[in-house]
């Protein structure tokens, strides 16, 4: 019955997304507005949020410098594999093997399994997604494209995105020893009261909006396929190198529920943005809507099977 009470939820508003938008309750700029809301403004408050009260430890960075390196081999190896996907999606390949996302899918999924008490394992993976998402990627595509972009302007875009001001200032805040000041002059309950406030809409808000999305384009599902198959491995493959690397917290459950969740969760929303440039056609552009919406059903699969037989 547990099982059913934290599955049922989670496939009701993504039911609610898919009603919306087959019945035309719900545009497409309406469905954006409120995505918007929730990923500029209630995400990074989460984040901040979330590193603000957590234990900052060595391992952390440990895991970000971890899971950054196996990015940067996964891309290495997809642009070796993209030849067998197809000419016409090649230069996507390798982009859209690297990063899961963690924000908008991993997060509300795993925060639904533990809790938010628990969410810095997540976060911590998704931070070292932002690394790539918005150092790496924007560096290799404008080399790619060329488009003149130098290194102020592409610093400028790192710095002033949310999600990273967010890791920012929560850190910062953590080491000032904020919320044991907020604690000492008695304003932490102010705090709390509005911190959870804002975070309340999060889970609903994005299950409805990955409903909306969830669709697939039949004519490109061999080539969506090979490439699920591909990021499917290289992702068990990282997920083995925690299993060998942090043997310690994969003995944690509620740590290796985080690796098994987030490395299920497909490519991180924001690359197809960050490949807009690299794209000469609209074909293009719905492989990669495409794919993240095939992979959303691999990362059901998983949620529904670590939901299932999960040892908490």
């Amino acid at each position: 019955m547990k099982v059913i009470e934290t599955l049922f939820p989670v496939f009701f508003m993504m039911f609610l997304g898919i009603l919306s938008r087959s019945k035309k309750w719900i545009n497409w700029d309406e469905k954006e507005g409120a995505k918007k809301i929730v990923f500029k403004i209630l995400f990074p408050a989460l984040i901040f949020h979330v590193i603000f009260v957590s234990d900052l430890s060595v391992n952390l960075l440990k895991q970000i410098v971890f899971l950054d390196i196996a990015w940067i081999l996964v891309y290495l190896i997809g642009r070796f594999m993209s030849r067998y996907i197809g000419e016409r999606y090649r230069k996507l390949v390798p982009f859209l093997l690297m990063t899961c996302e963690g924000g908008n899918v991993a997060l509300p999924l795993y925060i639904t399994l533990v809790g938010s008490a628990y969410a810095l394992n997540i976060v911590t993976f998704d931070v070292a997604g932002i690394i790539i998402n918005f150092g790496l990627v924007p560096i290799l595509v404008s080399r790619q494209v060329n488009t003149g972009q130098d290194s102020k302007g592409l610093l400028k875009n790192i710095f002033t995105n949310s999600f990273v001001l967010a890791v920012i200032l929560g850190v910062l805040a953590n080491l000032l020893g904020l919320y044991g000041i907020m604690e000492s002059i008695e304003v932490v309950n102010l705090y709390n009261n509005t911190i959870n406030a804002v975070l309340a809409p999060i889970t609903g808000i994005i299950l409805f909006t990955l409903g909306y999305d969830l669709k697939v384009d039949l004519s490109t599902l061999k080539s969506l396929l090979s490439l699920v198959v591909i990021r499917l491995v290289l992702c068990g493959l990282i997920i083995g190198g925690f299993f060998l690397v942090f043997p310690s917290l994969m003995a944690n459950p509620y740590f290796k529920t985080a690796v098994l969740l987030y490395f299920m969760c497909p490519t991180g929303f924001p690359v197809p943005l960050q490949l807009s440039a690299l794209c000469d056609g609209k074909d293009q552009e719905s492989f990669m809507s495409a794919f993240i919406s095939v992979y959303m059903f691999i990362t059901l699969v998983a949620y529904t099977l670590i939901t299932v037989f999960r040892p908490f």
